[in-house]
């Protein structure tokens, strides 16, 4: 028996129009990447493993899918690790490349490699697919696009100014309307734990921190315990939990709570900066806010971290994220690289456009008119005219076959084609088309001038 074909849990198939869609959201990101400066770059699928382990800590070191050695992979095992079944010291021996986590850390490897042919600072952007071996859910898959956009070789904050008109930018031109983009800075989570005596726990007590949202102020608070963060310390970051005001007021109360933190009274100062510059500057349809429990889990932060959530009333994850990142390309041997960038969650992206009913109409439709087929020289008599119309940019087709006129029709309906192209004996001795209107039924005699105004 056939077994009934299926595919991966966390991947999907798209159709025409689903394809059209994603599309303009690309093309929309990918227009204002260019309008900021941004030049595409592209990198390979899959990478050395150690390009990718140990770059976004333990949760995230999980979530690479590791790609099997080509041949006999278990030849090559280590048999202590194998006949112990450690598939965690396993790995390493069967499978030396892996399937792209994001597009930062390659995107570091790229300039680390590429450094003498780069002019610095160096503006990229990449839109192509990453793979997490993460559980699938709403919004949550374990294929899908990321599309970057990154500055390398700068330390000036105005990048990350830039940054956030750009989210502003490409929401507005989406329709997104209030869409929230959360400011937070590493140094503020370093000062904090400092203050509070937990500065050796700095990646527990953010990667805790930054599920606020999702397991609440208990949940959070208990994971904190467990990870080792004293009861004392828990106290003290209590503000945290509710911390509310406008932007102004928030960032002075994080100067008063942060006062004996060098680090931490740095991080304030950026988030000044950044903030004032931003809201002066103002935005079209997106709002700036700052949330002192972002923090992202990835180790690679150093100090801005952004992330957007999508407008209210929709239930969706974060659509977008980022940060500074000082030391990233360190990793790969080359020092005092500072890059900050953005990534927009084109999936998601996706599903809040698509709930929000703000694809324009236009997006989805591909061919503009069927051509009926009558018959051999009737259909010779539309090829000429067809050529001529996408030579001028117009998408046309003729239904393959001289079936009956009814059958086209309902084709052309089906598909959601627009218009309907009649050419019959009296049309080509006229030199002339019967352009009809799907839509409203009205029907028009044209030539072939005519019938380019109408359907351009």
């Amino acid at each position: 028996m056939v077994s009934k074909p299926s595919i991966p849990k966390g991947t999907r198939d798209f159709s025409p129009a689903e394809v059209a869609k994603r599309q303009y959201i690309i093309q929309t990101i990918k227009n204002n990447f260019e309008k900021f400066g941004f030049a595409p770059i592209e990198t390979p699928s899959f990478e050395n493993s150690d390009t990718l382990m140990g770059k976004y800590g333990e949760e995230g070191d999980r979530l690479i899918f590791k790609i099997l050695n080509s041949g006999d992979y278990l030849a090559k095992a280590n048999t202590t690790h194998l006949e112990a079944k450690d598939s965690t010291k396993l790995t390493s021996s069967i499978s030396e490349k892996a399937l792209r986590y994001d597009l930062t850390v390659p995107f570091a490897r790229y300039v680390v490699q590429h450094q003498n042919e780069i002019e610095f600072p160096f503006k990229r952007y990449q839109i192509q697919p990453v793979w997490r071996a993460d559980r699938p859910q709403k919004g949550r898959f374990r294929e899908f696009f990321h599309c970057d956009a990154d500055v390398v070789g700068s330390k000036s904050l105005w990048q990350e100014v830039e940054l956030v008109q750009l989210y502003d930018a490409v929401f507005t031109d989406l329709g997104l309307t209030g869409a929230t983009v959360k400011i937070n800075n590493r140094k503020i989570l370093s000062g904090i734990a400092e203050v509070i005596g937990a500065s050796d726990k700095l990646i527990d007590f953010t990667v805790a921190l930054d599920k606020l949202d999702k397991i609440g102020e208990d949940g959070v608070k208990k994971e904190m315990i467990e990870k080792g963060i004293s009861e004392e310390a828990i106290t003290k970051v209590q503000p945290l939990f509710n911390f509310t005001g406008t932007i102004s007021e928030k960032i002075e109360k994080l100067s008063q709570l942060l006062a004996e933190s060098e680090e931490g009274m740095k991080g304030v100062a950026e988030l000044r900066f950044i903030c004032d510059n931003v809201l002066q500057l103002g935005l079209s349809t997106a709002i700036l806010d700052l949330d002192v429990t972002l923090a992202r889990g990835l180790n690679y932060y150093t100090g801005a971290i952004f992330e957007v959530a999508a407008p209210k009333g929709v239930a969706m994850g974060s659509i977008g994220g980022g940060g500074r990142y000082d030391d990233l390309t360190g990793i790969f041997g080359l020092k005092n690289m500072s890059g900050v960038g953005v990534s927009f969650g084109l999936d998601r992206i996706y599903l809040v456009v698509e709930e929000l009913n703000l694809f324009p109409q236009t997006v989805t439709v591909s061919t503009k008119a069927l051509f009926i087929n009558y018959g051999e020289k009737e259909a010779f008599y539309a090829m000429n005219a067809m050529k001529q119309l996408r030579a001028s940019g117009v998408k046309v087709e003729l239904y393959p076959e001289n079936v009956k006129v009814g059958k086209q029709f309902q084709h052309a309906d089906k598909r959601n084609i627009p218009y309907a192209v009649i050419v019959g004996e009296e049309e080509m001795k006229a030199g002339q088309f019967a352009l009809k209107n799907l839509t409203t039924g009205e029907q028009n005699l044209v030539d072939i001038v005519g019938l380019k105004e109408a359907l351009l």
